[in-house]
């Protein structure tokens, strides 16, 4: 019987016709069905790299020897049989592919990989030992800088990194993003790795791009084995990143309380800034780490909280960390300190206490505790009740007014003859009924200097502006800043009937109605409710002589005096005269 080659064996298959066509390809393992080619393999496979795939070595030698096959021919990657024979771990092919072409052991694929960084890859020890016994250098990266080692360290192979090591790879060399193998064995935790490292010559505290040195790696990611181990081999427990941030700063920011605690007791500086002049007490607030906070205030200087733009009380406030706020002023924290003049100028508002931060971040919870501590109401240019009302919360608001809140307060850049808080909440009328409830001025807005005389027209549909330049909004959204108000203030039949608000006005006039006595409506706001069918009851209402029992209610209310109205609910009367009293009934 005629002894047949493999390439004859496969060109036999190859002319048989489009059934043996179909064998073939089941022989060769599809990709479609599950074959283990790189991606973006041609789905016709080079015979030798099938006869690769498949551990065939005497076909493998066969096709060495052939003039008319080449084991240096690239497919679309840029592959050659041997970056497939390491790939796929076949060893024995391997050797026979060297010995045919031994100059071919660092021949990189299009993304400049070689053998051995596809066999460290694919954890194939003996391919990898094979390659370097061949002349494969260590030191050869991928395009994105990844070498032998470096892989070998991310993979967590200790038989691999000893191996790559022993045959000279360089200890230090870096990644694309400034990591060295150090760095990847520390945020593996495996200390075993890094023992490694540093007996073949690892620096210590390399830093990466950003100054990242390993322990601040381990620090950022609470890795306490290699923590403790890189401290005892002398690494830097202050070195800080080009942004100024130490391996403290990181563990306070990602809440790792031993790690903290274990920098602490190695002589980690609490008082060393970032650039920007936080420090880690900053960085545990701002995130929410009470217990670490609870061990930083301890050894952070108060003279450099003072030096800082920022407090970690604002911090807390301003991100809702109301445990940490809680742990803060107990430790002693000045709930009223205010925030650096030079950073407070960058808020429109020019805010400054950590209350208005609060509130002005919707932290209802932490607003609670600064009130409790004491915080004042009267310390920011805008008051805090006037943002209450901005979000929309009535809980903080409530809770704003019970501290004693002014009711009536006004916008510092928009001014106004009637209540500026009537403004902010139109559009909500449970808020604006709270409010209304509280004292706030209702008899204000039916005051018009016209009258029922013809009103002039504003300048514009929507804002109008001042002497000084500067443009108010006349809709919801009116601005909380401190620029200077225009010299005229807006009556709230102009607000009221602007394009912006017009669509609310029956709704609102009809709330504030029910809080005053006999009032007046001036032509701009009869025309106002003229203009909807649906709002002829309220303009009948204005028309119409105010109960008696309201009356009554009113009076009383007025001769309590606003700051007592919500001592109602406590007096010695019936429930029922306790809700005639509070707008109930």
């Amino acid at each position: 019987m005629t002894k047949f080659s493999y390439s004859d064996y496969l060109s036999q298959f190859r002319n048989a016709g489009r059934k043996c066509n179909n064998v073939l390809s089941r022989l060769r393992g599809d990709r479609r069905r599950g074959d283990n080619q790189s991606d973006g393999e041609p789905e016709d496979v080079d015979p030798v790299v099938f006869a690769i795939r498949r551990g065939d070595v005497e076909a493998v030698n066969d096709l060495a020897t052939s003039s008319s096959h080449s084991l240096l021919k690239e497919n679309k990657d840029g592959w050659i049989p041997l970056h497939d024979a390491a790939y796929c771990g076949q060893l024995e092919c391997l050797k026979a592919l060297l010995r045919a072409h031994p100059g071919s052991v660092d021949k990189r694929t299009l993304q400049e990989q070689t053998a051995l960084l596809l066999a460290v890859s694919c954890e194939h020890l003996a391919c990898v030992r094979c390659l370097l016994e061949a002349g494969a250098d260590p030191d050869i990266c991928s395009h994105n800088k990844e070498t032998p080692l470096y892989k070998a360290c991310e993979l967590e192979n200790v038989d691999m990194v000893g191996l790559i090591l022993s045959n000279g790879a360089t200890v230090n060399q870096r990644c694309g993003r400034g990591w060295t193998a150090l760095h990847e064995a520390v945020s593996r935790n495996n200390t075993e790795i890094c023992d490694m490292l540093i007996r073949a010559g690892a620096t210590l505290n390399p830093p990466n791009t950003y100054c990242v040195t390993p322990l601040i790696v381990a620090a950022q990611q609470g890795h306490i084995r290699a923590l403790c181990y890189l401290i005892e081999k002398g690494a830097d427990v202050n070195m800080q990143t080009c942004d100024g941030v130490t391996a403290l700063h990181e563990a306070s920011k990602e809440g790792h309380r031993e790690a903290v605690a274990l920098l602490l007791t190695k002589h980690a500086d609490a008082n060393k800034p970032t650039n920007s002049g936080l420090l880690p007490l900053h960085f545990a607030a701002q995130h929410g780490h009470h217990e670490i906070v609870a061990l930083l205030v301890s050894v952070t200087s108060r003279t450099m909280l003072r030096h800082s733009w920022i407090s970690p009380l604002h911090l807390a406030a301003e991100h809702n960390r109301h445990a940490v706020a809680a742990v803060l002023l107990k430790t002693g924290a000045d709930v009223n300190a205010t925030l650096a003049h030079a950073h407070s100028v960058r808020y429109a508002d020019r805010r400054a206490t950590a209350l208005y931060f609060a509130i002005a971040n919707g932290s209802t919870k932490t607003a609670e505790v600064l009130l409790n501590a004491g915080a004042s109401l009267s310390l920011d240019p805008v008051s805090p009740l006037l943002m209450a009302a901005r979000q929309g919360c009535l809980s903080t608001v409530d809770l704003l007014l019970e501290r004693g809140a002014d009711v009536n307060a006004r916008i510092p850049s928009y001014a106004t003859t009637f209540p500026a808080l009537i403004a902010l909440c139109v559009n909500n009328l449970p808020l604006l009924k709270c409010l209304l409830d509280n004292g706030c001025d209702a008899h204000s807005c039916f005051t018009c200097s016209y009258g029922n005389a013809p009103h002039p027209a504003l300048e514009g549909s929507n804002t109008r502006t001042s002497s000084n330049g500067y443009t108010v909004q006349n809709d919801n959204m009116l601005p909380l800043s401190c620029n200077e108000p225009p010299e005229r203030a807006t009556q709230f039949c102009e607000w009221i009937s602007s394009p912006a608000m017009c669509k609310w006005a029956g709704p609102v006039i009809d709330l504030l109605l029910e809080h005053v006595g006999h009032a007046q409506l001036c032509s701009k706001l009869t025309e106002l409710l003229d203009s909807r069918d649906e709002w002829q009851a309220v303009k009948r209402k204005s028309l119409s002589p105010r109960p008696l029992l309201h009356l009554c209610r009113l009076r009383i209310r007025s001769q309590m005096g606003r700051h007592r109205l919500r001592s109602i609910t406590n007096l010695p009367l019936p429930n029922r005269l306790i809700r005639y009293l509070n707008m109930a009934d």
